[in-house]
């Protein structure tokens, strides 16, 4: 088996693969203050929760987009599984993803990840809607090359800026929405996050669609289950996206004894 960690801004999954089955996925707070002993306890306790010991792992793949955990957390990961064969994702790893943008050094390792699992999964282009600490659209032409897109503030960022900058608007938590008119100030608050969101997808996945066709819409990330029922758009849920990438490019990378 491999141990598969994506680090991202708030939340960190992990999981792991037996060939191509995802044995168990579990989650994490991101913490830019817990030691490399203290990961490496949190990951032996969610391993013996799932039933796994160390010695069952030939290696391991970390996507970070939190530079400052990625070292301690591969270090914690090569104490638990006690195996040099932990790979980061960084540009010296071979992804089989031809990346387009100005600096292909600098793309977040979660959307090299998503890109390298839609390109083995799904027809192309294909359009990539990531909801999480951020919201994102990136697009992959026909050919399947990784051609940029658009980041955008988070669905939960947006609603804490909403209620710190002024004076009367409460905090909510995201929920469904009952009415996109909403009868009060938290319905109403509620349904613009929403459908302010799923429209705002909508009309990108439209804009890109102009530029390089019609093609697969894919969406993962924590906020994607409460948006993406409301997109207009045939959008695919694919919630292990970035785990599936990362077991992809671990098999691109490792050499076996």
């Amino acid at each position: 088996m491999i141990l598969a960690v994506d680090i991202g801004n708030t939340h960190i999954k992990i999981g792991a693969w037996d060939d191509s089955t995802l044995v168990f996925l579990s989650r994490l707070q991101t913490s830019h203050s817990r030691t490399q002993d203290e990961y490496a306890i949190n990951i032996l306790d969610i391993l013996h929760l799932n039933g796994c010991n160390r010695a069952q792992f030939d290696g391991a793949i970390i996507g970070s987009v939190v530079p400052g955990v990625s070292v301690t957390m591969r270090n914690a990961v090569i104490t638990v599984i006690q195996s040099n064969r932990v790979f980061l994702v960084s540009p010296g790893l071979e992804t089989g993803l031809n990346i387009k943008t100005d600096d292909p050094a600098i793309l977040g390792s979660d959307l090299v990840c998503a890109g390298v699992a839609a390109l083995n999964k799904y027809p192309m282009p294909c359009y990539i809607l990531s909801l999480g600490t951020a919201t994102t659209v990136f697009a992959m032409d026909q050919e399947g090359n990784f051609m940029g897109g658009c980041v955008c503030a988070g669905v939960t960022i947006s609603l804490d800026a909403l209620s710190m900058r002024t004076a009367q608007l409460p905090r909510v938590s995201l929920d469904e929405p009952v009415s996109v008119i909403g009868a009060n100030t938290v319905d109403s608050i509620i349904s613009g996050a929403v459908y302010g969101t799923a429209g705002m997808l909508d009309s990108l996945v439209d804009r890109m669609q102009a530029l390089l066709g019609e093609g697969t819409v894919v969406a993962c990330g924590g906020s994607a289950g409460q948006i993406v029922p409301h997109c207009t758009h045939d959008v695919i849920m694919d919630d292990q996206l970035v785990l599936e990438g990362l077991r992809l490019i671990y098999h691109k990378n490792v050499k076996l004894p």
